[in-house]
């Protein structure tokens, strides 16, 4: 029999459901990959906004590395909220010794109700010591300019930035294109190891209920990877997920509700 295939997810936690871990295993298991999960902080949340942020000791976030390490085959992972330095640095040493697989870098920074979900003194650590791990890394324009600290108005812009947060030694790079609202075109930029330069578009869907869509795009590529897909593949596959996550709305929460994580399987029916 062969093995299942399994993932793992360092991330934050959602209590509404729609982002972080949460996001993360939905995504997994629609596209039929066994999620595992270690959890690196516990903010309370829902679909209008952060309340607070617990932090989880180290120690816990540790071992909660080393049983997924000891007990599971995983064949690709993603970090999401790492949100300060030490865990930042904790995460990457153990990323250099572990068999997880590619490394999906999604450098989650603010939550959409502008709450701080990576501390400003880790983002440091997250350029200089995660970066060069990742396999592929998912920035959004925001989190894009912050780690290359520039301004980024347009696509050459964008092409630029992507180029130098390659140089920082992410092999492949995902600048994604849903904060510039004034295009009709939801455009997300894709670097390739080798240097080729595709972009994805798809039409922009006029709906507050995004919730999650950073989370969900990452970890569908995670999930793509762990199969033995390309990146290419893997991209392609994680852009028409979402969109079709955002474009079948379902109606959670008062404030900004979650994609619908089950439209790409329901629509393939």
């Amino acid at each position: 029999m062969n093995e299942t295939i399994q993932a793992l997810t360092i991330a934050g936690f959602d209590s509404g459901g729609g982002a972080g871990m949460q996001a993360d295993l939905k995504t997994f298991q629609e596209r039929f990959v066994f999620g595992t999960s270690v959890l690196t902080a516990l903010p309370i949340q829902n679909t209008q906004g952060v309340k607070k942020v617990y932090d989880i000791s180290l120690e816990a976030i540790q071992d909660q590395l080393d049983v997924v390490n000891e007990d599971f085959s995983i064949s690709a992972v993603k970090t999401g909220m790492l949100f300060n330095t030490d865990i930042t640095q904790l995460v990457t040493t153990f990323l250099k010794t572990a068999d997880f697989g590619p490394v999906v870098v999604d450098p989650v920074m603010i939550a959409k109700s502008g709450h701080a979900l990576l501390k400003e003194s880790a983002v440091k650590a997250l350029i200089s010591e995660l970066l060069p791990q990742a396999y592929i890394v998912t920035p959004n324009i925001p989190e894009a300019e912050v780690i290359t600290n520039m301004t980024i108005s347009t696509k050459n812009d964008r092409i630029t930035a992507a180029r130098k947060i390659q140089a920082l030694g992410a092999k492949n790079i995902v600048i994604k294109g849903g904060h510039h609202l004034e295009m009709e075109q939801s455009s997300d930029l894709l670097l390739l190891e080798d240097g080729q330069i595709e972009w994805l578009s798809a039409p922009r869907i006029n709906t507050k209920n995004t919730h999650g869509t950073g989370c969900t795009f990452s970890a569908c590529i995670t999930a793509e990877l762990a199969k033995g897909n390309t990146v290419k593949s893997a991209v392609h596959t994680a852009k028409g997920f979402i969109q079709a996550a955002i474009a079948n709305e379902i109606q959670v929460g008062l404030g900004n509700g979650p994609t619908n994580h089950w439209a790409y399987r329901k629509g393939s029916e």
